[in-house]
């Protein structure tokens, strides 16, 4: 059986993506109250739908906090993958909400568009660059922790939506204040809306294909099927699946016939090297069978 990432390794990396995930869990709870309270009080949609957006963050980070927190507990004998698949639930989640948050904000936007109301643009703008700080802070927390984990990516893609957010409000607000035309609020948080979405679809589409254990994108099963197939020793390689447990996590099982007189050990190895230095995936288990067990077995 090939060497995986062990739990160890996992529970470290977990620790170092808590403290930036509750920092930024902080920060963004508390102004989200904030931009709820002004966004409603001075009736801007941009305002409104950004602070929305915030408390889909909120969430979000809070599920993501939550699930590094309990992927990092040691597994059971019921448990034998411990609970790697809850960061993947949280990214879900994240997606789940982020589609209604921005489905919201464009049915607002174009009830608005018939009778815009008047907002003012200076309290606007005033807590948007606050907001726009909040988000940078929290966007540059995330950011190493994005490239290895699919939860803190999702929780970090939310964040650089907000981040883009605030500066459209930014925007509306400016032209609010300067010009007083109506539109600018609503057009923003279209804007805002539309913004969300194809992130959203990305982080959704990924999770899910983990959830189906469907092979991780950018593998080739072909292509890694002919280099096992290819190894001095292998008489033919069946039953091989390739899925992913968590971020940075892939797997993958098989059974190799070995060819009359080959070196169990040597192919063993062969395959397990092929498959963590050609195609990065590191936890492998393989069953070497000789040429006999098939022809015993018959067809499956």
């Amino acid at each position: 059986m090939g060497e995986g990432h062990s739990h160890a390794s996992m529970e470290s990396a977990g620790g170092r993506h808590r403290r930036p995930l509750a920092i930024a869990f902080a920060l963004t709870a508390s102004y989200m109250v904030v931009e709820f309270i002004v966004g409603f009080s001075v009736n801007s949609l941009a305002l409104i739908s950004d602070a929305a957006h915030m408390g889909t963050d909120v969430i979000g980070l809070g599920l993501a906090l939550a699930a590094v927190t309990l992927a990092a507990r040691k597994t059971s004998t019921q448990r034998t993958y411990g609970l790697y698949r809850l960061e993947v639930l949280a990214a879900l989640a994240n997606g789940v909400l982020l589609f209604g948050v921005a489905g919201f904000v464009l049915f607002e936007a174009i009830r608005r568009f018939g009778d815009p109301p008047t907002v003012p643009g200076m309290p606007l703008l005033i807590t948007a660059v606050i907001g726009l700080a909040i988000n940078l802070v929290s966007f540059r927390l995330l950011m190493s922790g994005s490239k290895e984990s699919l939860n803190v990516r999702g929780a970090y893609l939310e964040v650089l939506g907000d981040l883009i957010g605030s500066v459209g409000v930014i925007v509306a607000a400016i032209i609010l204040a300067t010009t007083g035309w109506p539109y600018a609020d609503p057009i923003i948080g279209v804007g805002i809306g539309l913004f969300i979405l194809p992130r959203t679809w990305k982080l959704t589409r990924q999770a899910l294909r983990i959830l189906l254990e469907a092979a991780p994108e950018g593998v080739d099963v072909e292509r890694i099927t002919a280099d096992v197939a290819a190894i001095p020793g292998v008489e033919a390689v069946h039953d091989l699946h390739i899925w992913t447990i968590t971020s940075g996590m892939d797997s993958a099982s098989g059974h190799v016939v070995v060819a009359k007189g080959a070196d169990y050990e040597s192919v063993l190895t062969e395959v397990q090297a092929v498959l963590r230095d050609r195609h990065n995936i590191a936890h492998a288990t393989i069953q070497c069978e000789p040429v006999a067990f098939g022809e015993t077995r018959g067809p499956i």
